[in-house]
């Protein structure tokens, strides 16, 4: 028969699972029909009845057998063997007597009865064993555990008291889910807080033996006579924490995931009213960070996220070229949006976004009155339909604290942002490269700017955590060695060791693909307020810096004619041969003795009269630079002190950055200029000024 044919029986009456065992209906059924079958089919040929007694004591024999095996109560091996004797006893009886007399029914049917209540009462009974056998051994387990936490209790109960002259009682133990450690719930004695408790958390840790990268810190418990005492003893922060591969969706109001915890908790930050500050040398994997929080605010349905880096735009070019390459598609084959909103890599550029986040800022004041009355509140309800715009500005904290007269116009309109746009959803995520007294010394920083991020990487200079987390003891840059890993501190979330995920190149291609239908439109009022500057942001011409990765060659001859003063062009840097080094040798006899060589730019009334000029061989020498030079020579001399950058000079002179820069290093080591190093704010001063 057919698979088809079979379901079409099937399904043409009840289905029965032949496969089941018996219940005690079912079994005294089964038990009391094959009894009345059989003694029927013995009287009918004769069977002797002796079989049928047999048979019921071998049953009764293997069922008792079969019930040791499997540990069954003694009431059950019972009632299941006198079920088995007394099915065969009555088969007996009736095959000498006949099966069919209402004396042979009658017993059968009581018989039936008598299984039935018998086998319910012992699938109750062996129920209520299991049950209890479970119960004992889940109390086995809770008492050894009791026991081991009882033994930490008694262990830091003692340690506390010895090293930091603290009595205290531990109210629980809970042991994290990863096993990476364990909180203790501690109530010190005598009015002690738990910061008493914090400033021993080196002492402690070492006290404990605990792994390098493993502490016991104290933060507050559920009132001020509390402490949680969290000791972790593995190390996480030493391995690498990849970023989840749930690019679900997010809000700003939900909070936005940063990274882990060492008990492997996420920690998230809330941004709707604060802003956010991350500091990190070098090397301690301050970029990947700025890479794992753009990709937070992409994944988000209320937040654009407005990008300024002035170091040539690096942390939010990811997430602008495959979209403006065309290289991404969404599921519908739809071309994707970028992951950032806008993104300014120039002061120009940079002055645009927060001229428009200011007026945004503004503008939603007065027209979302009605709004914020509606819904009785001041803060502007943030939504999909009117996100809230995130600006991130790498290195931000270092233009604030700078001198350059650009850098101070810029400061001044980033602290006018954070200063007045928080009830209208404009905030900040600031970074700088260290926790200086500089950095921390603005005072609207420190009051708005609450969730903090400290990358230390084991860099000990310029990171004073007591500055960054103030009144949270305890903190030490050792902790946390790694790159990635650091503290994280939340008005909700006391600043402790935290691991940020690791963010890989192609997982940012993946989330702006998946977040592409997902990022909100900037509300009409809010478009209006911004203008020209936010609605042209992704023209060719304000975007031509981002996909402009050809270089001009200084030493292509326009006109393909003329003389070829080779000499007189910039000379490529290049190791001198021994050929080249004992010219350059004898060009500096002939200049000494011959006086052939009088350097450019020589006024002629220095010349002695009748004195021969001599040859001019200094062009031999590269002195001169490039044609172009004088020309920045002088435009750098009118900017008196304050110097000009080499992507100024290179807009002056129509050429690349890594030619003016190469001519601009060499005019330093000729002295026509003083190079004033200061990060990604570096400039070129006149000699006359510096």
């Amino acid at each position: 028969m057919s698979s088809t044919a079979t379901a079409k029986t099937q399904s043409s009456g009840p289905v029965l699972d032949w496969a089941a065992g018996h219940g005690p209906v079912t079994g005294a059924l089964s038990a009391t029909t094959g009894a009345f079958a059989i003694a029927t089919t013995g009287a009918a040929t004769g069977m002797p009845p002796g079989w049928a007694l047999t048979v019921g004591a071998a049953g009764a024999l293997g069922h008792t057998v079969m019930g040791l095996r499997v540990r069954n109560a003694g009431r059950t091996l019972a009632t299941r063997a006198a079920s088995w004797l007394i099915g065969a006893g009555w088969t007996t009886w009736a095959m000498a007597h006949g099966p069919l007399t209402w004396a042979a029914l009658g017993t059968l049917a009581t018989i039936g009865v008598g299984i039935g209540a018998a086998a319910r009462a012992s699938a109750f009974y062996e129920e209520a064993r299991e049950e209890e056998a479970t119960a004992a051994e889940q109390r086995q387990i809770a008492q050894e555990l009791s026991a081991e936490r009882r033994a930490i209790a008694a262990e830091w109960v003692e340690r506390i008291q010895r090293i930091c002259s603290i009595s205290v009682k531990v109210l629980a133990v809970e042991m994290w889910p990863t096993g990476t450690g364990y909180s203790l719930d501690l109530e010190p004695q005598g009015g002690v807080t738990y910061d008493r408790i914090a400033q021993h958390s080196v002492a402690l840790s070492a006290d404990a033996k605990l792994p390098h990268g493993c502490t016991a810190a104290a933060t507050p418990g559920i009132h001020q006579g509390r402490t949680i005492l969290d000791v972790t003893t593995v190390n996480v922060l030493k391995e690498d924490c990849r970023y989840p591969d749930d690019y679900g969706p997010l809000s700003v109001l939900s909070g936005l995931p940063w990274g882990v915890r060492t008990n492997g908790e996420i920690v998230s930050a809330y941004l709707r009213e604060q802003c956010a500050l991350v500091v990190g040398p070098t090397g301690s994997g301050k970029t990947n960070m700025v890479h794992t929080i753009l990709a937070g605010f992409a994944r988000a349905q209320d937040v654009l996220t407005w990008v300024i880096d002035l170091n040539a735009g690096s942390a939010g070019l990811p997430w602008v070229l495959p979209a403006l390459n065309g290289e991404l598609e969404t599921a519908d084959g739809k071309p994707v949006r970028p992951g950032v909103d806008w993104l300014a890599a120039s002061y120009e550029e940079a002055v645009l976004m927060l001229d428009a986040a200011l007026a945004v800022g503004l503008h939603r004041k007065r027209a979302y009155q009605d709004l914020l009355a509606k819904a009785n509140t001041d803060l502007l309800p943030i939504s999909s339909k009117i996100p809230q715009i995130m600006l991130v500005i790498d290195e931000g904290a270092e233009i604030l604290v700078s001198t350059d007269r650009q850098m101070k116009q810029l400061a001044k309109k980033i602290l006018e942002v954070i200063r007045m746009l928080r009830a209208m959803g404009v905030r900040t995520v600031l970074t700088a490269l260290g926790a200086t007294g500089s950095v921390l010394g603005n005072l609207m920083i420190r009051r708005e700017g609450k969730v903090r991020v400290a990358l230390t990487g084991g860099e000990t200079e310029g990171m004073d955590l007591g500055k960054m987390f103030p009144g949270r003891r305890g903190l030490r840059v050792e902790q946390a060695p790694y790159k990635g890993a650091g503290f994280m501190g939340t008005p909700e979330s006391p600043a402790a060791l935290f691991k940020a995920w690791r963010i890989l190149p192609n997982q940012i291609r993946d989330i702006i693909a998946a977040t592409s239908d997902r990022h909100p439109r900037l509300d009409d009022v809010s478009a209006k307020a911004a203008g020209a500057a936010y609605a042209r942001r992704w023209d060719a011409d304000r975007t031509a810096w981002m996909q402009d990765l050809t270089t001009v060659d200084d030493n292509a001859d326009d006109s393909g004619e003329g003389l070829n003063l080779s000499a007189l062009r910039e000379h490529e840097a290049a190791p001198a041969s021994p050929e080249d080094e004992m010219l350059r040798r004898f060009r500096e006899e002939i200049d000494a003795q011959f006086a052939t060589a009088p350097e450019p730019r020589t006024p002629d009334e220095d010349t002695a009269p009748g004195q021969a000029s001599g040859l001019n061989l200094s062009a031999l020498r590269g002195e001169q630079g490039p044609g172009w030079l004088p020309t920045a020579l002088e435009a750098i001399k009118a900017t008196g002190a304050e110097g000009m950058k080499p992507s100024a000079v290179a807009e002056l002179v129509g050429k690349d950055r890594k030619t003016v820069r190469a001519a601009l290093q060499a005019a330093v080591e000729r002295g026509q200029l003083v190079y004033r190093d200061n990060g990604p704010h570096s400039v070129y001063v006149h000699p006359d000024h510096a």
